[in-house]
C-alpha cells in the first residue's frame, strides 16, 4: 500500500553521516513539530540524480524555506558513507540533509520501492517528494518510471 496524502510517515530508523561517522536518526526526529520537504531519489552519483534532481534541492533552499519549510531531507536506498560522500560532492553544505535508507526498509513501508535489479541495483526507492507537516504528509509527488518531472524542487514551490 503506496502512502497518500493525510497518511502519518512511519516510524523507522534511518542514518546519516556524522563526524563520528553514521548515526541514526529517527523519523520522529526529521518530522515531529517541522514542515520538512523530503525527495527521494533511485541512488546517489546517479545521473538525473546528480545533475537535477539534488542540485535543484539545494539551489532552491531559501526559496523553499522562505515558503516555511524546516527542513529539506534528501533520501536514498544508499548506506550512510555513500550519502554523506555525495554531499560534499555536491556541496550541499546544511542545505541539505542526506539521509541513507541502507536497507530500504522505509522506501518499503511508504510503499514506493522498485526493481532495480536488471540494472544491478537491487531494490531502490522510486524517485518522489513530499511535503510532510508535523509527521503527516500533505503533498506527493511520485514520477513514473524514467521520468523527472513532478518531484522537482521547482515543482514544490509551485505547490507551497
Amino acid at each position: 500500500m503506496t502512502i497518500k496524502v493525510g497518511d502519518k510517515i512511519p516510524s523507522a530508523t534511518l542514518r546519516t553521516m556524522g563526524a563520528q561517522g553514521p548515526q541514526n536518526v529517527t523519523t520522529d526526529e526529521l518530522f515531529k513539530g517541522k514542515k520538512v520537504a523530503l525527495f527521494a531519489v533511485p541512488g546517489a552519483f546517479t545521473p538525473t540524480c546528480s545533475t537535477k534532481h539534488l542540485p535543484g534541492f539545494v539551489n532552491n533552499a531559501e526559496a523553499l524555506k522562505a515558503k516555511g519549510v524546516n527542513s529539506i531531507v534528501c533520501l536514498s536506498v544508499n548506506d550512510a558513507f555513500v550519502m554523506g560522500a555525495w554531499g560534499k560532492d555536491q556541496k550541499v553544505g546544511d542545505k541539505v540533509k542526506m539521509v541513507a535508507d541502507g536497507n530500504a526498509d522505509f522506501a518499503k513501508s511508504l510503499g514506493l520501492t522498485m526493481d532495480g535489479s536488471g540494472h544491478g541495483m537491487g531494490t531502490r526507492s522510486r524517485r518522489f517528494s513530499i511535503v510532510v507537516e508535523n509527521g503527516v504528509v500533505t503533498k506527493l509527488n511520485v514520477e513514473a518510471p524514467g521520468a523527472f518531472e513532478v518531484s522537482s524542487a521547482e515543482a514544490m514551490l509551485k505547490q507551497l
